[in-house]
């Protein structure tokens, strides 16, 4: 809004400036509608009498006939016997001094198309730099926004489900509160200390903590801000941003994303003279140059570290590297507890289930969870949320919204059925395999269908026979659609590229083929900054034999998932027809299936019967199996 109002102010003032020069030219063209003749006709005109009236300014002669025509003249210097001619022959006349214009109006008029072209220059390039305090002469200015104690509220107690992040930050906090404590030992107080975690772990939200757990500033901006198209603008807002932050010493600058300029030199095409480059170099220089850098604390948070120059990860510049990693069980419990007190919870909530329910989830996943959750149970009219909404926003997360609006034929619904219920046999028959939590045909997201398995621990390494199980699994959709419906689909086509992806991995990266050993086939260098990209590490010969293994591995696990497919018919028959029934099913009714018993109905508020549409649906997408 004030952006808006400052361009209107702009325009106007522009509008005055323009209304008042074409003003002051309008006084000085009054005679512009007469018709000009030359000075002895006007002479002739006076001695015939046919002249009524004259008005002399500035050597220009304005006179009206005695028929009504304007006529004019103009005189390079005052004939004196003018006036007598005109006093002869009846002529009202009338001479009027010229306006005298001050000088500085009259240098305003002469140099305001030069003072309008450069307003006009500074507006563009203000907006060209996103405005902000100072406009074009404040390029250099830094853009970072200071948080003082007042305005920092967030302390470490708001922090969850990083223990160990926070107890390697906890002595940051001691270090601000007490620096003598440490130096009267010969300890400095670290330069910096750079933050790597996936992304929503929560690596903004600890910095901010650190800051308000120690009662200091908190300078906070990214890593893009420093880049702008002139060169240098980006070390002079790097040294404007470290003057600022001497001058509220101790304090702490968190840079986000300092992938954005920190990143390898030498890798752009300008060279030395490139702006990242030398914002890179200010940085580096300010953080352990000639001068001292006391009491400012540089945190700086990052996905990619791998891509980070090796001059800012040494000791003096960035001292620790905090690793904030993706939240265990017991961490996913804690975080889902901060977040739930924002909002009413039902007696029936149980945060540790919810937390085993939710591997590979992350702090914002976990906070997206309790607001959808919260955001179902307003749907509903609910005064609290219940599990059941919580279980709900779990589902629309993982597997995506349900497309109810979707319209399947009987034979798509069939062959999905038969699709996933492949899936959730072979998972249920194999020894390794994480448990079936639930299996649906009803279509979300981009899959018409998806079965999804929970692991029963978090998962930190994949062994062999477990990856081999999954192989299996994945054709097990594909070959009970062969089996049942006589017929292949697209539906398997991820299946297929997932599988094969497995399989690749384990021959040419983690050393799991007899045949081939332990030898990495493939180039892991994913660096195609530049265009680099990994090279060529095999002959042709060895990659024929990689993939004859390949080949190897997919067939015998195709094979396997197929026998036991063939051998359980029933229980793909009854799962199939529960979910044309029900068009979801959990753990207890897949059990049950397992077992050979007679499905339990679905639980409360479920559909107990959904009639099959009619019509065919438009841009069907392949069937997926939902990631463990």
């Amino acid at each position: 809004m004030n952006n808006m109002f400052s361009k209107a102010a702009i325009w106007v003032v522009i509008g005055m400036v323009l209304f008042t020069v074409f003003k002051q030219f309008d006084g000085r063209t009054a005679g512009s509608s007469a018709t000009a003749i030359p000075y002895s006709d006007f002479l002739d005109e006076v001695k015939a009498k046919r002249i009524r009236e004259a008005t002399i300014e500035d050597r220009v002669i304005v006179a009206t006939t005695t028929d009504g025509k304007k006529i004019k003249s103009a005189i390079t210097y005052l004939d004196r016997g003018l006036i007598g001619d005109l006093v002869n022959n009846g002529v009202k006349f009338d001479v009027k001094q010229p306006e005298e214009q001050s000088f500085l109006s009259q240098i305003f008029i002469s140099w305001f198309p030069m003072l309008l072209l450069i307003g006009v220059w500074i507006f563009f390039m203000r907006q060209m730099q996103g405005g902000g305090k100072g406009g074009a002469f404040s390029f250099g200015k830094s853009k970072a926004r200071m948080l003082d104690e007042t305005q920092n509220s967030v302390t470490l107690a708001d922090v969850a489900g990083c223990d160990e992040a926070k107890e390697e930050v906890g002595e940051l906090v001691e270090f601000l509160r007490d620096p003598t404590r440490f130096q009267k030992l010969g300890g400095r107080i670290p330069r910096g200390v750079l933050m790597v975690g996936p992304p929503g772990t929560g690596k903004t939200l600890l910095a901010r903590a650190i800051a308000g757990e120690a009662k200091v500033p908190f300078f906070t901006i990214s890593g893009s801000d420093f880049v702008e198209m002139f060169v240098g603008v980006g070390a002079s807002r790097v040294r404007d941003m470290f003057e600022n932050a001497k001058k509220h010493s101790p304090c702490i600058i968190f840079i986000d994303e300092i992938d954005a300029v920190g990143r390898h030199r030498g890798a752009g095409m300008g060279g030395g003279n490139d702006e990242r480059e030398q914002t890179l170099n200010q940085m580096l220089v300010e953080m352990d140059g000639f001068e001292p850098n006391s009491g400012v604390i540089v945190i700086a948070a990052t996905n990619r570290a791998d891509v980070l120059d090796k001059a800012l990860l040494r000791p003096g510049r960035f001292d620790r590297q905090v690793i904030v990693g993706l939240p265990d069980i017991r961490g996913r419990e804690q975080i889902l507890n901060v977040h739930m007190r924002k909002v009413p919870i039902s007696s029936d909530v149980k945060a540790d289930i919810l937390a085993r329910g939710t591997p590979g989830f992350s702090g914002a996943d976990l906070a997206n969870l309790v607001n959808e959750a919260a955001l179902f149970a307003a749907r509903r009219n609910k005064r609290l949320v219940e599990m059941q909404d919580f279980e709900d926003a779990k589902d629309k997360i993982v597997m995506g919204p349900e497309r109810k609006s979707a319209v399947m034929r009987e034979e798509e619904r069939r062959n999905t059925a038969y699709h996933e219920s492949g899936h959730a046999v072979v998972a249920k028959l194999l020894p390794k395999a994480d448990p079936v939590h639930k299996v649906t045909i009803m279509p979300r997201g981009f899959a018409l269908g998806l079965t999804w398995q929970l692991p029963e621990h978090d998962r930190i390494n994949m062994y062999k026979d477990k990856m081999l199980e999954e192989i299996s699994i994945l054709f097990g959709g594909r070959i009970a659609e062969e089996i049942f419906m006589h017929q292949m689909s697209t539906g398997a086509s991820n299946d297929f590229e997932r599988a094969t992806k497995l399989a690749r991995a384990m021959v040419t990266r983690y050393g799991m083929s007899e045949t081939l050993g332990t030898m990495v086939y493939e180039d892991t260098d994913q660096d195609s900054y530049m265009g680099r990209m990994g090279a060529k590490t095999v002959s042709e010969a060895t990659q024929q034999k990689v993939d004859l293994e390949i080949r190897n591995i997919l067939d015998t696990q195709y094979a396997l998932a197929r026998k036991l497919l063939e051998e359980n018919r029933d229980k793909v028959e009854m799962m199939t027809k529960s979910l044309l029934d029900w068009e979801t099913i959990d753990a207890d009714q897949i059990n049950d299936i397992m077992e050979g018993r007679e499905p339990r109905p679905p639980k409360e508020g479920l559909p107990v019967k959904n009639s099959p549409p009619s019509n065919p649906s438009d841009g069907v997408s392949p069937n997926a199996t939902a990631p463990a």
